[in-house]
Order: C-alpha cells, then sequence, then structure tokens
C-alpha cells in the first residue's frame, strides 16, 4: 500500500476513536458500537447463515461459532441475530447452563450491549473464552484495569497466552504507560512477531511517539496478516488520512466497518471524509447512525447539523467549478515556463515563485527590481496570456486585512504564540483543512480573519468555528472582531 506524498505541508499528528481527523489524545480503541444497519445489502438466502441453529440448537459454542455470529453480522443479519438471541436469554432464564449464558455475552458484546455481556458472562468461572471476552468488554468499557486483570485470567485458564499479552500491552499503552507497553511487547517479540496483533500494537506505540511512518509500516503488516483486523485498518485510515490520502483513507475506514465490533471513530472519521468529498448524503448517513447507537453523542448531533445547514445555502457550482480552475493556474510555478535567466534571478529575489504572485504584483514594483526591464516585463506579459491571466490582476481585489496587533507593541511570549503554527491549536482535521484552504499557517494569521471569512470556506460549519473559538480562547486570544 503506497503513500502519496504530504498535502498541503499537513502536520502529522495522532487521531482519536472520536475524530479521526483531529484531537491528539492517541487512539484509544474504545467504545465499540455495532451498527445495526450500516450494511444494507440484502443477504441472499444461500449466503445466509442460520443464526437460530447456530444459537439455540447447537451444543457447542466456540471459536468457529463465534466467527459465524460475526460472519452473519457482517453480512447484515442483525434481525436474525437479534431474534435467536431472544429465544436463547429466554432459556438461559429458565435453565442457565455454562454454554448458554457463554454464547448470551458473547453475542450481546458482538451487538455492543456491554452492560449485559458483563451481566451473563460474569455468571461463568474458569472458562477461557468467558474470560478473554469479558477482557474485551471491559476494554470497550475503558475500565482498562478490569481489562488487564480479565486478560490475565484469561490467560490462566487457558486462552492462547500469547495474545492475551499483546492485548495487555494495548492497555498499558492506551493508559499512557508506553514504555512499560513496549517492554511487554518485546518480552514476547519471539512468539509474537508473526501476529497481527502485534503489529497492530507496535504500530500504536510508533504512532505514539510520533513515528508515523513506521507506525504505518506496522499497521499496514497487520492488515497485511489479517485483513479483518479492525484497529490496524482504522488506524491506517487515520494516517492516511492525516497524510491527505483521503480515496485510500475512505477505502480503509469503510473496510474496518466491514465486521464487529466497529468503533464509533471509524463512522465519524468515514462521515467526515464523506463530506470533505462534497458527498453530504453518506456522510448524513454515518452521523445518523452513530446517533442510533448514542443519542446524545454531541458530535454527530453538531455535524449532522452543519449538512442540514448545507440544504438551506445557494451554492453556485459553476462559479465554485471557476474558481478551483483559476486556484489550480495560479499555483502554476513559475519555473515550469522558459525563462531567461535575468527574468528568472529577478522574480526568485521578489519572491515571486507562481503565476498566482505576478498578479499580485505591479509592472511598477518589477520594473523597479535590480536588472529587470522592459524585456524581461514583455517576457513575463506573454506568459500571462497564454493563461488569460495579466499582470496586477488580482491587486485590486486582495482582501486587505486589518492586522489585529503590532508586532513591536507584543512581549517575546505573545510574539512567540502569535508565530507558533497553527497545528499547536489541537484542530480537528476538517478545521485545518479550511484554514490551509485559506493559507492560514499561524496563530497570528488566523486571528487576522474573522468569524464571518472563516463560514465562507467550503465545509467550515459553526463546529469548526466554535472549536477554533474555544482554542483561542484557552490562550486569551481571538478572532478579529470578537
Amino acid at each position: 500500500m503506497g503513500l502519496k506524498p504530504l498535502r498541503r505541508n499537513q502536520q502529522i499528528e495522532k487521531i482519536d476513536s472520536e475524530e479521526a481527523v483531529g484531537s491528539l489524545s492517541g487512539f484509544p480503541e474504545s467504545p465499540y458500537i455495532c451498527l445495526e444497519s450500516i450494511q444494507e445489502a440484502p443477504v441472499t438466502v444461500a449466503d445466509a447463515i442460520d443464526v437460530q441453529a447456530l444459537l439455540c440448537d447447537s451444543s457447542q459454542f466456540g471459536q468457529d461459532e463465534i466467527r459465524q455470529v460475526e460472519d452473519a453480522l457482517a453480512a447484515g443479519q442483525f434481525s436474525d441475530v437479534r431474534q435467536a438471541l431472544s429465544s436463547l436469554k429466554q432459556r438461559v432464564g429458565e435453565s442457565p447452563m455454562q454454554r448458554d449464558l457463554l454464547a448470551v455475552g458473547v453475542v450481546n458484546y458482538l451487538l455492543a450491549r456491554h452492560d449485559e455481556a458483563e451481566f451473563y458472562l460474569g455468571q461463568i468461572e474458569g472458562d477461557p473464552l468467558a474470560s478473554y471476552f469479558r477482557g474485551n468488554m471491559f476494554a470497550a468499557m475503558e475500565r482498562f484495569d478490569e481489562a488487564a486483570q480479565t486478560y490475565e485470567q484469561a490467560s490462566q485458564n487457558g486462552f492462547d497466552p500469547v495474545h492475551c499479552t499483546l492485548l495487555r500491552a494495548g492497555i498499558l499503552r492506551q493508559q499512557g504507560r508506553i514504555d512499560e507497553a513496549d517492554e511487554l511487547l518485546s518480552s514476547i517479540a519471539r512468539e509474537g512477531a508473526t501476529r497481527a496483533e502485534y503489529s497492530f500494537q507496535k504500530g500504536c506505540i510508533l504512532s505514539d511517539r510520533g513515528d508515523t511512518y513506521g507506525a504505518i509500516e506496522y499497521f499496514d503488516r497487520a492488515v497485511d496478516m489479517d485483513p479483518h483486523h479492525t484497529g490496524a485498518l482504522f488506524r491506517l485510515a487515520g494516517e492516511n488520512n492525516l497524510l491527505g490520502n483521503d480515496e485510500e483513507a475512505i477505502k480503509l475506514y469503510e473496510r474496518s466497518l466491514s465486521r464487529p465490533p466497529f468503533y464509533v471513530g471509524a463512522l465519524i472519521n468515514l462521515g467526515l471524509l464523506y463530506e470533505d468529498n462534497e458527498n453530504y448524503k453518506a456522510a448524513a448517513f454515518c452521523f445518523q447512525r452513530v446517533l442510533e447507537i448514542h443519542p446524545n453523542h454531541e458530535r454527530a448531533h453538531l455535524y449532522l447539523g452543519d449538512i442540514r445547514a448545507t440544504d438551506d445555502m445557494y451554492y453556485d457550482e459553476e462559479a465554485v467549478r471557476r474558481q478551483r480552475e483559476l486556484d489550480q493556474i495560479m499555483r502554476i510555478p513559475i519555473t515550469d515556463f522558459e525563462l531567461s535567466a535575468r527574468s528568472r534571478n529577478c522574480l526568485e529575489r521578489a519572491g515571486i515563485h507562481t503565476l498566482g504572485d505576478l498578479t499580485m504584483t505591479t509592472e511598477q514594483e518589477l520594473l523597479a527590481g535590480k536588472n529587470f526591464g522592459e524585456t524581461s516585463l514583455q517576457e513575463i506579459q506573454e506568459i500571462l496570456d497564454q493563461k488569460g491571466l495579466r499582470i496586477g490582476q488580482s491587486v485590486q481585489t486582495q482582501t486587505q486585512v486589518t492586522p489585529a496587533f503590532q508586532r513591536d507593541d507584543l512581549s517575546p511570549q505573545e510574539r512567540a504564540l502569535l508565530e507558533s503554527p497553527v497545528t499547536e491549536l489541537n484542530l480537528s482535521v476538517r478545521s485545518r483543512k479550511c484554514l490551509a484552504r485559506l493559507g492560514i499557517v499561524t496563530v497570528g494569521e488566523l486571528v487576522q480573519r474573522s468569524a464571518d471569512e472563516l463560514m465562507g470556506v467550503r465545509n467550515f460549519g459553526v463546529t469548526s468555528l466554535n472549536e477554533i473559538r474555544a482554542s483561542l480562547s484557552e490562550r486569551n486570544i481571538k478572532l478579529r472582531n470578537d
């Protein structure tokens, strides 16, 4: 899986489960969700799994049966699973056999009904599968100490000890104990290096330490070993998103949502990417699915509100298309054209690097440059004529931004703050992309903009504006006119 070069000088940052495009608290693997309508494709009779027979009629319930339940959910047989689970719960109420308790607990976990899963799995003692899934359940609920203890118990009960150790390393990592997690992984490197989970955990540690490309290499390795490793797909999608590989990120997020359990963050992030690509219907679908499971999910509400607000906005597609074409022309570097050495050197000394730069200067300014004469001016005019441009055409239309501060009046601390990159504001990727479209790189450039100017950028909504205002407020600064 190849990587494209960085786009728009984006800063490589971490991503969390709430917003792949944004906050910097790491990549927690929880909370999980099971979106029972994520896949709408009909299941054919030939492909359908007999879930009723699997859960209620079979005398066995082990890893093979669990894998079949996962396959049924991946195929969209949510109704079949719910009906079979209801029948099995009724039987458990009449005669609680360990096999049935295990089946009800595991299926509830796969459906993200963690309280019910805890109730049923907690009644089982000494069973390795029950202990393992209780550990997964505690991890999904972010009860990390209990998760670590339960994974250890699962190992003692006979569940794969290497896998349990890998998961305990993941718990340490999510608690911020990165060095301890790395040491634990190193202790089982010989046994675990051939496993997808080892590569996944190693990639997470490298990501937390800021080694983005090393992390991507390990996530890629994990997906090669296990194409359905949800965590690796989720993290790999997030890293690709930050690198500007939106198309690849969308594919990976979609793959991460192909099997249970699902990450809330994967659906939120996929919705944001759909929105950024102007696929608003698909984006709304993602946010609505989150709200079906978590009705009070604040960000899903805000993002869905932003999408609905766009329905009332006038959108001149032809004007936008023309502006995008013009923007592309303006970004063409001067080095793409054959110029005399004198003209090239004069432009370089003047800090002019693109056609857009030429439209924002005047003939008088060019002629004032050392060794720049009428011959060079005519040479440049001919280049601009080829693209339908002229020298100085953007001078009158440039946005005149009134400085919100005078550099000489600032203390060293204030100056350092305003000269710091906007990446230090810990904004979501959506907000950062909008700022990138405006060419805003530093905090000082940001505070010279008004709220109205920011809201004029495509996909920049109230959510992003409030996020930026809150981050600036923490530093005791504001947008212009606020």
